[in-house]
């Protein structure tokens, strides 16, 4: 293939990939943005396949029928409550496989033409040197990060006296070890690089909580993005670089606007030290407070009886996999002439769009289902709010209380509706560790239980 028509072709692969961007942005439109995604994809790697350079087509298509195994095989057994930490494993194999091409360039510089070795172009060796660096970042916060959303280590901050001295430390290390490579190109440079910037992955990402696991996700996802952005500059690739930017600043973009949810800086998110594990803080003011609890033919009664009905699904909901029992209570409410509507927080779950994805698994038509901003004006006017494991997101201390950790977080306002309906397994508080006030309100009653079997139960008493 000519030089001429891999341009058009990495071109043409590159729109698909904006349009891929675009559609992702609604749900109406994501199936469809995905398409444009998986034929982006096609026509890249296709393209370079047929580079003159590539003469190991065997290696390639091991490579292709491995991963493409190993990946059929995780996203047909993968629960949709999983999905968090798989992007986070995701993550991590964008950043190793970046620092393995920079490692490749590294000791082979002659197979990508941009020297040789000992005498690398130093454009080359600066681009080399970000994509290792990012890529190594990228790789072992990503690992943090699965551990703790899969509960393979505590979800509570892991600090240690100048955290940030140290962190600090490493990062002017790194900088001085990528100007050192550019005029010492040594492997022992090089690996040292590698090392301090591994260290560094897992020490900017083990003092951040549970809470800020969101924000997390989206960041790693900026990471992976600019690593392959940097390799693609060492690979002169140009649909890596577009793709890597892409990925690079939407997931910043999405950074921000989750930082924005949660009333937080990155800089606040990134020092970590915020949100930990369920249940650790008791606030004793609240301990000789009684909550109203009910049963499921207790809500039923209610939500018939109710004329709108406002549902906000959580992370307990998807711990529960109630989402498809959450759209039968709603088509039964619906049957009889109740108005129902989803509200959805921009940081509830454990990802962007967590809430979104499993209101959609469940085929919850997209038109029902709102976000905050959308929503949050028609509490005042809902006869019932029906809060299944949304706990920090709903918490009206977020207002109230100037010293809370989630002081001046946008919640969703479900204090506001004639009766809330709160869904939890105990009065434990959420992930942010705040106890809520809500469980003790005058027009709250609590249904203490398993998500999924509590709104089955509901749904059987409406029927």
């Amino acid at each position: 293939m000519s030089a001429e028509m891999t341009g058009f072709a990495y071109l043409i692969a590159s729109v698909l990939f904006i349009l891929a961007l675009r559609g992702l942005s609604s749900p109406d439109t994501a199936r469809m943005g995905s398409r444009y995604g998986i034929i982006g994809m096609t026509i890249a790697v296709g393209t370079t396949l047929l580079d003159p350079s590539v003469v190991s087509f065997e290696l390639i298509m091991l490579g292709i029928l491995i991963g493409g195994t190993i990946g059929t095989v995780v996203a047909r057994k993968i629960e949709m409550t999983a999905l968090p930490q798989l992007v986070a494993a995701f993550h991590s194999l964008v950043g190793l496989a970046a620092v393995f091409v920079a490692t490749a360039a590294f000791y082979n510089p002659e197979a990508y033409g941009i020297g040789e070795r000992g005498d690398i172009k130093i454009a080359s060796v600066i681009e080399m040197s970000l994509g290792l660096a990012i890529g190594a970042i990228t790789f072992s916060g990503s690992i943090i990060a699965f551990a703790k959303l899969q509960g393979l280590m505590s979800g509570n901050p892991i600090t240690f006296p100048m955290q940030h001295l140290v962190n600090g430390l490493i990062g002017l290390a790194i900088v001085v070890f990528v100007i050192m490579l550019t005029s010492v190109q040594s492997a022992g440079v090089f690996w040292t690089l590698a090392a301090l910037s591994f260290a560094i992955g897992f020490l900017l990402i083990i003092p951040i909580g549970g809470a800020d696991m969101p924000v997390v996700v989206s960041m790693l996802n900026s990471y992976s993005g600019w690593a392959a952005c940097g390799i693609g500059f060492t690979l002169a690739n140009p649909a890596l670089i577009v793709t890597g930017a892409l990925v690079g600043s939407s997931g910043a973009i999405l950074s921000y606007i989750m930082c924005k949810g949660m009333n937080r800086s990155m800089i606040s998110v990134l020092l970590g030290g915020f949100g930990g594990d369920p249940g650790k803080s008791v606030n004793v003011s609240m301990l000789n407070q009684n909550a109203k609890s009910g049963a499921a033919d207790d809500a039923a009664f209610l939500m018939r009886n109710a004329s709108k009905v406002i549902i906000v699904p959580g992370y307990g909901m998807a711990v529960a996999q109630a989402q498809h029992a959450v759209r039968e209570m709603a088509d039964l409410l619906k049957a009889e002439g109740v108005d129902v509507s989803y509200a959805i927080h921009p940081v509830a779950g454990r990802m962007p769009g967590h809430m979104n994805v499993l209101m959609a698994e469940a085929n919850v038509p997209y038109d029902e289902v709102f976000e905050m901003e959308e929503i949050n004006h028609e509490f005042s006017t809902a006869d019932v709010a029906y809060v299944i494991g949304a706990n920090d997101t709903t918490n009206p201390v977020a207002k109230t209380d100037p010293s809370s950790p989630i002081a001046g977080m946008p919640i969703l306002d479900v204090d506001k509706s004639g009766t809330i309906l709160f869904v939890k397994r105990s009065l434990s508080p959420g992930y942010a560790g705040v106890d809520n006030p809500l469980f003790y309100a005058d027009n709250t009653m609590m249904l203490f239980g398993d998500a999924k079997i509590m709104t089955e139960k509901i749904a059987q008493a409406l029927a």
